[in-house]
This record gives structure tokens, C-alpha cells and sequence, in this order.
């Protein structure tokens, strides 16, 4: 079956699962294939609980009409998304970086919802699955997309590009994530430029962090690029003055307050920190160039709250819990913590797991971070971890091998009246810990 006949059943059943434990009736079934199964074996299934067809790439398990056989379900599923994307064109705007993609991505839904109907990745849905499931729920009824995309390796942001086709794009950084996979900084900015290669490609437009200098020399190419500012004082070449968008920040902590120049309306965020500023600026800038009044701009960026162990304050009966604990890398890390350490409120304690995929860099990394905590003068680190736990020995900080052992410890310190900042990489699970803290 060619490309345009699946399309025409694709219109007609519109829904596209790859789970048997979440078929919707009507929907198409794609048998994805996984590290440890083989899903053209739950086709029938599939069929049983309602799938109206099913997309396979083994000939094995074609028992019916309803059995649509493909090459690779995989590819299918992407070239399917990108020529469901290409029948509505309608303006996609597509997120990467190193850290804030998911913040700047929520952030930039919020806003441009206040005028228009968006369709954005739903959760961490960023990757050669989640992109092209995040497409295939586009519908006429949706006038913006919003894509963040996740790459750990050279190459993947251009393979992702190739699917969403974005016309517009954002870079939100170049920072320490997946070092193990890009080798280095290096390469870590030539993934990202990706997306800046692939819009030069296309004729698309560009919006660029004028504070950063890294991100301003990666955009010189491109012809088509709107600046913004996250300060009044910036260390590139350009002048304020030419800057398209600026923010004027009023307080950076506990919450961000700012007005956007040549404007007299006050802004509130309950996000904090000058890391989450640029991600802010990001979204008011976007709103900007799409039209929507201060007013909406205001009401977008002041009714998101961050959420999935984001950026999330959780109080607790005793204790206020800042939990970041959703991923982490040395740059992320390092900015959250500068940030905590400045927050104007005593009884800090920081919870601090490791940092997954830096390969080479991460003995000295996680060394990094501890001297960090020495350098910002916070008494109370636990630290949880493998990778920490090798540095125990340089250290009079506490260190604890597993959430178990910090469960025990954490239970065992009764905390109360306590601002806790917890942060580890995703296979950490920190917020297993957060759970015994009252």
C-alpha cells in the first residue's frame, strides 16, 4: 500500500495508537517494534479491541484485509506524519536546545493559545515516536504547532526537522546535556544548529536569544530572524536598540517581575531565576511576532504553572519542596542552583542525584557540582547517587547511594520549616523521595 492510499484510511480513522492497552475504537493500529517484543504479534489483538486496521511490517502476522503490511511501521508512521502535515500547512514552530525546551514549550502554548488554537507536544512526547504521534493529531480545527524536539546525537534534530517541517524555530541553548552522546560542547552546537540549517534550508525564521553571544554567531546565516532580550544589558555586538523584543526585569526571585520595553504593564510569572527569564522572553517575543495584544501576552505567561517536577514549588504540611527533579545535566544543574542559593529565605536543604549521559565528562562534572555547592556556601547537600558517591572521599557533604538510603535519611531528619530543592536526571526518580518529606 503506497503513501496516499494509507493517507485516505488515515482521514477516515483519524486516531493512531501503538499501545493494545489503549486501542480506541476505530482507531489505526501501528505495530511498533520494541527492545524486548515484537508488536506485529498484538495486530489481531489490536483488531479484537476495535482498531479499525492494522499497520504491519511482518508478513507473518497478515491474517486479514485488516492487516495493512508496510516496509517498516516505523518509517510509515513518520512519512505518514510529515505528509499529514504538509496537506494542512498550517505554521509550525519547532523548540530545541539543552535545557528549558519543555518550560519554553509550555510556556509559548500558553501565550498563543490566548489568540489561537494550538496543537503542542503533549508531556515529553519529543522524540522519532512521540513527533510524529504529536503530528497525526493535527486536525483543520488547529491553526498553530508548537514541536519540541529531543536529540542526544548528532544528526537526530536535522532527521526531525525532515518530519515536522518547521517554519519557524527556536534554539533555547547550548549547554552540558547528553555529553556522552555528542561527544562535546562542540558537538552539542553543531546538533542544535540543525534546526538553524534546516530553516536557512527553507526560507524560515528564526527567534534568537540576543543575550546569548553562542546562539547569536550560530544565527548569522540566517536571513530571517527575530531577536529577543531577557535584559537591558546584552554581550553581543548587537545594540539594544536593535533588538526586536527586550524585557526589563524588576525581580528575579522568588518570582519573575518584569515590563517589556516601551511598555508600562507589569508581568508576573511564578517561575524564578534568570534561566527561566530567556525562556519567558522567548514566549513573550513569539507572541509578538504573532500579533497578540500585551494584554494576552500577560494573561498567558502569568496563568501557566510549571508541573511534572518542572520548576514546580509543592508545599508540603512543613516544608516547601522546589522541585526540579524531572531531568538534569551539569548546566542545568548548576543555573538552578545558583538560583536557589540566591533565593531570600533560610532553612535551605538541597537533594542533588546524578547526572545521567556525560560518559567521559562525568567524574569531573559531578565533582563540579559539588565544589559549586561549596562555592555557593549551601550547608545542607545530600547527595544521591553512583557517580556522587565516587567523590564522597573530597567531601564533607552527605552522600547516599540510593533513594532507598535517602528515604531512610531524609525520614530520620525530621524535617520542618525546610526550603528543599530536590534535582537528579530522570532515572534518578528524586520525587520518590519528595513523597516522605511532610
Amino acid at each position: 500500500m503506497n503513501l496516499e492510499e494509507l493517507y485516505f484510511i488515515f482521514k477516515q480513522h483519524p486516531i493512531v495508537c501503538t499501545d493494545t492497552r489503549k486501542i480506541e475504537s476505530e482507531c489505526l493500529f501501528f505495530a511498533l517494534k520494541g527492545p524486548n517484543f515484537n508488536a506485529n504479534s498484538f495486530a489481531q489483538e489490536a483488531l479484537n479491541k476495535g482498531a479499525a486496521y492494522a499497520v504491519i511490517d511482518d508478513e507473518t502476522f497478515k491474517l486479514n484485509d485488516k492487516c495493512i503490511l508496510v516496509d517498516d511501521v516505523l518509517t510509515t508512521l513518520q512519512q505518514l506524519a510529515k505528509y499529514h502535515r504538509q496537506q494542512l500547512n498550517i505554521p509550525v514552530i519547532a523548540i530545541v536546545g539543552s535545557n528549558g525546551k519543555t518550560t519554553t514549550k509550555e510556556l509559548i502554548t500558553s501565550v498563543l493559545s490566548q489568540k489561537f488554537n494550538v496543537l503542542s507536544t503533549p508531556g515529553n512526547f519529543n522524540n522519532h515516536i512521540g513527533l510524529p504521534l504529536t503530528l497525526l493529531k493535527l486536525t483543520i480545527q488547529h491553526q498553530m504547532v508548537v514541536i519540541e524536539m529531543g536529540a542526544n546525537h548528532i544528526g537526530e534534530n536535522a532527521f526531525l526537522c525532515e518530519i515536522a517541517c518547521p517554519d519557524f524555530g527556536i534554539v533555547t541553548n547550548n549547554g552540558k546535556d547528553h555529553l556522552e552522546g555528542f561527544g562535546s560542547m562542540e558537538g552539542v552546537a553543531q546538533s542544535n544548529s540543525e534546526l538553524y540549517y534546516y530553516l536557512l534550508k527553507h526560507d524560515g525564521l528564526a527567534f534568537v536569544n540576543a543575550n546569548d553571544e553562542w546562539l547569536m554567531r550560530m544565527a548569522t546565516r540566517l536571513e530571517k530572524k527575530v531577536t529577543y532580550a531577557a535584559s537591558d544589558d546584552t554581550s553581543t555586538s548587537l545594540s539594544m536598540t536593535k533588538i526586536d523584543c527586550v524585557g526589563i526585569p524588576k525581580s528575579l526571585r522568588p518570582q519573575i517581575e518584569f515590563v517589556i520595553r516601551n511598555s508600562e504593564i507589569g508581568i508576573t510569572s511564578c517561575l524564578s531565576g534568570d534561566y527561566n527569564f530567556d525562556n519567558i522572553m522567548a514566549a513573550v517575543c513569539i507572541g509578538k511576532y504573532f500579533g497578540l495584544s500585551e494584554e494576552q501576552i500577560k494573561n498567558g505567561i502569568e496563568i501557566y504553572e510549571p508541573k511534572n517536577n518542572r520548576s514546580q514549588i509543592v508545599k508540603k504540611q512543613n516544608n516547601t519542596i522546589y522541585m526540579d527533579a524531572y531531568n538534569s545535566n551539569p548546566s542545568s544543574l548548576e543555573a538552578s542552583l545558583r538560583n536557589f542559593a540566591a533565593m531570600p529565605f533560610d532553612g535551605k536543604v538541597a537533594i542533588i542525584g546524578d547526572m545521567f549521559e556525560l560518559g567521559k565528562y562525568a567524574e569531573d562534572e559531578h565533582q563540579n557540582m559539588i565544589n559549586l555547592c561549596n562555592e555557593l556556601k549551601l550547608e545542607n547537600v545530600i547527595f544521591v547517587g553512583e557517580e556522587f558517591m565516587k567523590q564522597k572521599k573530597n567531601s564533607s557533604y552527605t552522600f547516599l547511594r540510593t533513594n532507598e538510603d535517602a528515604i531512610d535519611f531524609v525520614k530520620k531528619l525530621n524535617l520542618i520549616d525546610k526550603n528543599i530543592f530536590m534535582k537528579g536526571s530522570r532515572g534518578m526518580k528524586l520525587e520518590s523521595i519528595a513523597e516522605v518529606i511532610c
